[in-house]
């Protein structure tokens, strides 16, 4: 079998999202670095500067606001391109859609440099570069060009299991991510730190121009060569109408609602995990937990790697024995038992525990990315998964919005109160999945029992009979 069949759009999302990982890390230590500097123009105690409470609570609190503008900056610009981008790519082919925002992320990776290279410079410069992220499409463009690849190049009997292995690469990427950007600081600078992450951008963007394979190359290569053309003699407003139709079409039988109940899904899969991103760390350095640093580390790491491992390991083998509807409804029990776990945590080894159940939870959003895939024409999948990325990208939004106002009103009384919020919301999930679950059944059903019955017929109206 021909390699580039095997290995395609892995390697692009596992490079983005490490070195996202690897740069989201450094530039909190950069933007701490550069208020307490602006702030007391004293190097020596900013570098220690959990030695000094008092210094440290003032410039949490500023650096808290500037990394909340860039996060918001980066999240609120990557949305339109990637809606733009989703319809035309069902067009115009899927690479550009992968290339885009490495271009965007080296970019703002230099800005970055610049910044750590002339002291004089702002912090608010560190905007700019989220600002210059965001507008090429982040991984909002990523996600819906790759999965949206696998969609086209895959069958209704190996999707799902293609769509699980992309997804690990998310967690295995975060994992080598997040332990590289510790390992960096500490031994080199800031300067190293992002030359890694522009370096990630340029070895994926030569990766997709000499590796990867367009999919379906034949139905769009007349229109990619007329982009300049065709493409910007249409308007914007034209793919973004698209993308809507896309969402809004009427289909046969429920399928319409189907896919609506699974995007309701994909709401409540990401409030949860933004949400439990967002103050996790605050509830396991708290008591009783008290989590160092170092430990939290630790835990962060082996939380991903597990996730990835299973769904590049375990998820393929049991798709063989289990039906794909049944291990996204077992993956949904798993992140309720975590999350409950969690919430009621005394001692480390229950807060590992949970990262252990919670390792089976990927297989729900691979599922159900492969049963949207199959409800919407091909045409369509670009359009399909940029709704479904613009979607998780406003809930980064909504749960770290809703949770990091909740946590703070239970802290006293019962800390891990959100969590226990966040099981009541997969309690919803698994009744959702079971719906969508039952409509499936019975539309896989339906044509059987119409070859049932002229079977059954047909005998009896023939002249032999």
């Amino acid at each position: 079998m021909n390699l580039r069949t095997i290995i395609t759009v892995e390697p692009v999302i596992f490079l983005y999202l490490a070195s996202t990982f690897l740069n989201a890390f450094a530039l909190q230590r950069l933007v701490l670095m550069k208020i307490c500097e602006d702030l007391y123009n004293k190097e020596d105690m900013c570098r220690n500067l959990s030695l000094h409470p008092e210094e440290s609570l003032v410039t949490q609190s500023k650096a808290a606001y500037v990394l909340l503008l860039y996060t918001a900056v980066l999240t609120i610009l990557s949305i339109p391109p990637s809606i733009l981008l989703g319809a035309w790519s069902d067009q115009a082919g899927r690479k550009l859609g992968m290339i885009l925002p490495s271009i965007g992320s080296s970019l703002g990776g230099a800005v970055l440099i610049v910044m750590v290279q002339v002291k004089q410079m702002s912090v608010y410069w560190c905007v700019f570069a989220s600002a210059l992220i965001g507008i090429f499409g982040n991984y909002v463009a990523i996600f819906l060009s790759v999965f949206s690849y696998v969609a086209d190049i895959t069958t209704d009997g190996n999707r799902t299991m293609r769509i699980g292995i992309v997804q690990s690469m998310i967690y295995i990427g975060g994992t080598v991510g997040y332990l590289l950007s510790g390992w960096l600081l500490q031994n080199y600078t800031f300067t190293h730190v992002f030359g890694v992450y522009c370096g990630c951008q340029v070895i994926s963007i030569f990766y997709v121009l000499l590796w990867l394979r367009e999919s379906n190359p034949a139905e769009r290569v007349q229109i990619a060569v007329t982009a300049n053309d065709r493409v910007l003699k249409k308007s914007i407003f034209l793919y973004a109408s698209r993308t809507w139709e896309t969402f809004s079409k009427a289909r046969g039988g429920q399928d319409r609602l189907k896919l609506y109940l699974i995007f309701l899904c994909v709401v409540l899969i990401y409030v949860c995990s933004t949400g439990e991103q967002s103050i996790l760390i605050l509830f396991l350095t708290y008591p009783p937990q008290h989590f160092s640093v170092e430990l939290y580390g630790i835990y962060s790491a082996i939380k991903m790697f597990l996730a990835g491992a299973t769904l590049i390991g375990l998820f393929p083998f049991m798709l063989h024995c289990v039906k794909e509807m049944t291990l996204a409804k077992v993956g949904v029990l798993v992140r309720l038992a975590s999350l409950v776990l969690l919430g009621f945590s005394t001692q480390a080894w229950m807060v590992f525990l949970s990262a252990v159940m919670n390792s089976l939870s990927g297989f729900t959003g691979a599922v159900l990315q492969s049963v949207a895939s199959n409800i919407v024409e091909r045409n369509e999948q670009g359009a399909m998964f940029s709704c479904m990325a613009s979607i998780e990208t406003i809930c980064v939004i909504i749960g770290t919005t809703v949770f990091d106002a909740l946590y703070p009103q239970t802290l006293t009384s019962f800390p891990g109160f959100s969590f226990i919020v966040m099981a009541g919301f997969q309690v919803i999930l698994l009744i959702l999945v079971q719906w969508i679950s039952e409509m499936r059944t019975s539309a896989l059903v339906l044509p059987h029992r119409c070859d049932d019955q002229e079977d059954t017929t047909v005998p009896l109206l023939s002249p032999e009979a």
